[in-house]
């Protein structure tokens, strides 16, 4: 059963991160062309809560989707197993959620 949850969670992130992604580079290309600087980026993204919730979104699904992927690495290469590869795996979603959350702070907070 939590083999099937996982594949659902896994599937579910990367639909979840599918529009993100899209929705990430059309803004990075408008940047690009648009040759705004990282201030004035920062200038339209501090005070920001569609940008935080957009990003903050976006890390969430990153880590699920990422935990999972390296979970079952770790079980078929590294031989992981129980109660180990379930502490990698949260490892992981923790320390991807954390990096990624200080990112969005970092570039959303006034």
């Amino acid at each position: 059963m939590t083999d099937l949850w996982l594949y659902m969670a896994q599937r579910i992130s990367a639909l979840v991160m599918a529009p993100l992604v899209l929705g990430h580079i059309a803004v990075m290309i408008y940047a690009i062309q648009g040759g705004l600087s990282a201030g004035e980026i920062l200038g339209r993204t501090q005070g920001s809560f569609g940008w935080a919730l957009f990003y903050g979104t976006f890390v969430v699904a990153v880590s699920i989707h990422a935990a999972i992927g390296l979970r079952t690495i770790a079980f078929e290469v590294l031989g992981l197993k129980g109660s180990a590869l379930t502490v990698f795996a949260w490892v992981v979603f923790l320390v991807l959620f954390v990096m990624g959350a200080q990112a969005v702070y970092a570039v959303t907070a006034t």
